[in-house]
């Protein structure tokens, strides 16, 4: 039996220049009590601490706000910039948060994504990813209860050791983030943590995507570890509408913002241009999804023949339309995508297709009983009558 696709979303966040920021905050607390409703699995949340956009800057607050207004879906950091942490506060954190939701947070972690967010702390971006390796492999250790002592060139542990013991055993549930590089599929491997593929759908991060998980089992093996593909999660950029035409004109609402943003993370000082087609690019070369639930069924089928198959596939929450239309994307994935894709009806399609094609058979048969229970009743009510005559 195939493996069953979860649901999920993943909030960067990313909310244009132009909008309330505590609006947007507590929108997004809506839109996890939204997608818990409709059965969604899970739900991710960022860390940024510059350019504007993306305005989470700790996932655990707001993890431990949406852990109040929920009660089943899993809250992940996505991801704990773990660079810019010390060690002993970030373990702390955390198991504080296994506790509060007892046991519904995902330890997200890797080594920050914005280079703008390293220059305000002065960090150098080439020691990021080696850090983000240091500081895991002590966490590891807090969170089994050792006392640690550890001196590096960014953090310094005397004889430390986290206060209570993890609620999630033996302990929170790790995915460390993959996108291109081969960095965070090696420390997958070497200690069996889970992959937060946040590029999959991407150009370069889709082609990498078998790659990186191969690095992922072969490290694991050199380990004594098994790669478990359920908690291989891949990230992709969707909308979708009764038609593709609706989704198009939905998706005018914010998509060029987005576009923006991100042509200047990644090309500084090129805006752009009048006629520039960013999200039709986007389409085109599959990274995202921009149409019907069929549309959105082709792009999970493109993957998993990519990949094989993986736990969730977790939606990028852009913010390409308005809420309304967002919130309707989303149910709309739930009703029609999600289905198909685990196979939720091929038994009722059996049960229907059986009954259709027995139905002459036993339409005749439902009709000879109808006519039998009649003929029968005729011949009871003319018994009685004949009965009657022969008393009086």
């Amino acid at each position: 039996m195939a493996m069953r696709l979860q649901d999920g979303i993943f909030i960067a966040p990313f909310h244009s220049l132009d909008e309330d920021p505590t609006l947007c905050i507590h929108r997004d607390l809506e839109l996890i009590e939204f997608v818990e409703k409709l059965g969604y699995e899970e739900a991710w949340v960022g860390e940024h601490h510059s350019a504007g956009f993306e305005i989470i800057a700790s996932p655990e607050l707001f993890i431990a706000a949406a852990a109040e207004r929920t009660k089943r879906i899993k809250l992940g950091t996505g991801v704990v910039s773990l660079p810019y942490h010390h060690p002993l506060t970030t373990a702390d954190r955390i198991l504080q948060l296994d506790h509060q939701t007892r046991g519904r947070v995902i330890f997200g972690v890797g080594p920050g994504l914005l280079p703008s967010d390293a220059m305000q702390m002065g960090i150098d971006p080439s020691t990021q990813r080696d850090r983000m390796v240091e500081a895991i492999e002590v966490i590891l250790r807090l969170f089994k209860g050792e006392r640690v002592t550890h001196k590096s060139d960014w953090f310094t542990l005397v004889n430390a050791s986290c206060q209570i013991k993890p609620y999630s055993w033996p302990h929170p549930e790790i995915a460390v983030a993959s996108s291109m590089t081969p960095s965070g599929a090696k420390l997958a491997g070497k200690h069996g943590f889970g992959m937060l593929c946040v590029a999959a759908t991407q150009e370069g991060g889709y082609d990498a995507l078998g790659n990186n998980w191969r690095i992922a089992n072969e490290t694991a093996a050199e380990n004594g570890h098994v790669m478990d593909p359920a908690q291989l999660r891949l990230v992709g950029p969707v909308h979708i509408a009764e038609t593709r035409e609706k989704a198009w004109e939905n998706v005018k609402f914010g998509g060029l913002k987005y576009a923006e943003y991100l042509r200047q993370m990644k090309r500084p000082g090129k805006s752009l241009d009048e006629g520039d087609k960013p999200i039709e690019k986007l389409v085109e070369d599959g990274s995202a999804v921009v149409g019907t639930p069929d549309d959105a069924i082709a792009q999970i089928r493109r993957l998993q023949a990519k990949q094989g198959e993986f736990g969730t596939f977790l939606q990028l929450a852009h913010n390409w339309a308005d809420f309304d239309n967002t919130k309707k994307s989303y149910e709309m994935w739930r009703r029609y995508v999600s289905p198909v894709i685990n196979g939720m009806n091929t038994a009722r399609q059996d049960s229907y297709d059986w009954a259709v094609n027995n139905s002459p058979e036993f339409v005749a048969q439902a009709n000879k009983a109808i006519s039998a229970t009649i003929t029968k009743h005729k011949a009871e009510v003319a018994a009685k009558a004949e009965q009657e005559a022969k008393v009086a």
